[in-house]
């Protein structure tokens, strides 16, 4: 069964009705009924009950996300919600990293500590701590120089700000934010192919394949870059996507008015 986004939106916001100046395409989106008057929403194209939300010229009437569209944005959307996610924990990183490089000598001594109370348990298990490849790592850590743990602070910082604009430009559809994000997130591909050839993990495998899915899908179905025509392709598509477009290229033959006999439904208001 093929699913329907107009609808399914309409049913959780409402619909969007609009009165054009046009006479004939008024005409065609109007209709009166025993119960009032009903109006054709310019989304689902189903009529609904009461005043229109809008009025004016055809040209000036509100571009309604429908079709693909709407299933764009919700996809767009997904994207936005896993960039916030992943911007809040950079920041909380950037934030461990900055408290640590400020107090290395009481973390390093407070974990020097802890290791040597599980060091007797560790030995049990025959498990050599001091030879660790996990304990040797944090231990070079401890030798970094303050600036650099600072750098490192501010440039996870940047990063995780790139990606909460991304999530916000996304989740309102903003064609500076796809641009953005294809470009924030082809730019750290190389890295992330890097740290596959160093340790593969199904974690690191799932985020470089969302990655380049995102980046291939924005690209192309946006057509940025001038991909598949381009902009003026990509404005001539959601134009087309408008109701009162396709009304105007149905001709003007009026819509016949829904009959007084059978009331319209007002469950999907």
């Amino acid at each position: 069964m093929k699913f329907d986004w107009d609808r399914r939106h309409c049913s959780r916001r409402g619909h969007i009705t609009y009165a054009p100046d046009e006479r004939h395409l008024r005409e065609r989106l109007h209709a009166t009924t025993s119960v009032g008057e009903v109006w054709r929403c310019l989304r689902c194209g189903d009529f609904a009950l009461g005043e229109p939300h809008g009025s004016g010229p055809a040209d000036q009437a509100p571009e309604v996300p429908r079709g693909r569209a709407l299933r764009d944005l919700f996809i767009l959307r997904f994207l936005a919600a896993e960039r916030l996610v992943r911007g809040v924990f950079i920041v909380l990183a950037a934030w461990a990293v900055w408290k640590f490089s400020n107090s290395q000598d009481s973390v390093r001594k407070l974990f020097e500590d802890q290791l040597s109370v599980f060091g007797p348990v560790a030995k049990h298990f025959h498990y050599d701590l001091d030879h660790s490849p996990v304990v040797d790592t944090i231990r070079k850590t401890f030798d970094y120089k303050h600036s650099t743990l600072v750098i490192v602070a501010v440039a996870l910082l940047v990063y995780a700000l790139i990606e909460i604009v991304e999530a916000f430009g996304l989740w309102w559809g903003k064609r500076w934010a796809e641009y953005l994000t294809v470009v924030a997130t082809a730019a750290f591909l190389p890295l992330e192919v890097y740290e596959l050839t160093e340790k593969i993990s199904w974690v690191k495998i799932a985020t470089l394949t969302l990655n380049v899915l995102a980046v291939l899908w924005i690209a192309l179905s946006k057509r940025l870059f001038g991909l598949r025509g381009g902009v003026e392709a990509f404005e001539a598509e959601r134009r087309g996507a408008s109701l009162l477009e396709v009304e105007v290229a149905a001709g003007e033959e009026p819509v016949r008015p829904i009959p007084v006999t059978a009331p319209v439904r007002t469950d999907s208001v």
